[in-house]
């Protein structure tokens, strides 16, 4: 057996993003470590060949040394509606997990770090599509501790020479393999559809269909999970000592949701009851990233931008997942 190329430890490791990362590092050679403490991942999902580690960030000197080449930071609670009634359960994790990340990285001269960041630092656009010199305002606590780990991070960059590359997506969807979206509670828009497909939810509500876009719905950039997972590896190879670079990740446009619902009325055969709801609060009509930097600076360019092949690899997943009756 050839000798790893290098080693990684990637925190959130056994969540969505996180399993697929872990698994094209494997891919690509190197050795593994996922540290997470299954509160909102899966021990399978993940994938084989990846030591696991079943711990908190906030105890990552425990397992972090030296002969880790980098790290890669999944690790975060991510609910939106949940950081708005719960907040400071957001500042505890988000934040203190990542300060005390970056302590244990320093201690142990781990000097490489891709965080996984989100477009919702930038609040509500002004411009369209969003670009990393756009304001950061953002709108909820979810957000606004994703923003303060930036600068957190960009503060450890320029004081202590580490090499970091933020990258800030849209909406994740599709799968890859045996990895794929299930959340709890739920609320993606395209894992929702998919509900209705098979069955296990009755209908989907279209929140506002008098927004000013071609159908009347909002427009939403939706990237491949395994895109996403590429631009990661990539970003280990960009990152530059005393550096903090923030790149945007998506497909450069956008589909309405009544695009996304026809596209699972027309992967699955399966009829999509919508249900008319209200607008809801701090829901922009557009959002689309430009992913100009990311093609500049990590040589990153999506190649599965179609939203057929999306919700036909995310179905594949839901369908896996489905129980079955005895």
């Amino acid at each position: 057996m050839s000798k790893p190329q290098k080693k990684y430890l990637v925190t959130g490791g056994a969540g969505y993003v996180g399993s697929v990362v872990a698994a094209h590092l494997l891919e690509a050679g190197h050795a593994v470590t996922v540290l997470d403490d299954l509160s909102t991942g899966f021990r399978e999902g993940v994938p084989a060949g990846a030591e696991f580690i079943e711990g908190r960030i906030q105890d990552a000197a425990k397992w972090l040394d030296p002969s880790y080449d980098g790290v890669l930071h999944f690790a975060a609670y991510s609910q939106v509606g949940e950081s708005v009634v719960d907040p400071e359960k957001y500042w505890v994790n988000n934040v203190g997990g990542s300060v005390a990340l970056l302590a244990a990285m320093r201690d142990a001269g781990v000097r490489t770090l891709v965080f996984s960041s989100t477009a919702a630092t930038y609040g509500e656009p002004v411009t369209t599509p969003i670009t990393e010199s756009d304001a950061t305002a953002p709108t909820n606590p979810y957000g606004a501790t994703k923003l303060a780990v930036d600068h957190m991070i960009t503060g450890e960059a320029a004081a202590h020479g580490l090499a970091a590359v933020s990258l800030r997506y849209f909406n994740v969807a599709g799968a890859y393999g045996s990895c794929g979206e299930r959340h709890s509670p739920e609320s993606h828009l395209i894992p929702l559809v998919l509900q209705v497909a098979l069955g296990q939810r009755e209908s989907i509500s279209v929140y506002g269909d008098d927004y000013p876009t071609p159908d009347g719905t909002c427009v939403r950039d939706y990237i491949h999970v395994a895109d996403l997972a590429e631009a990661h590896l990539l970003a280990l190879d960009a990152a530059t000592a005393g550096e903090h670079l923030i790149c945007n990740l998506g497909n450069g446009n956008g589909f309405s949701v009544r695009e996304v619902i026809e596209t699972v009325r027309e992967v699955t055969g399966h009829p999509v009851p919508e249900t008319a709801a209200p607008r809801r609060a701090g829901d922009p009509a557009v959002l689309v990233a430009s992913a100009t930097t990311a093609r500049e600076r990590l040589g990153w360019t999506p190649s599965r931008a179609d939203l057929t092949g999306i919700v036909s690899d995310a179905w594949t997943f839901a369908r896996r997942e489905e129980p079955t009756t005895p």
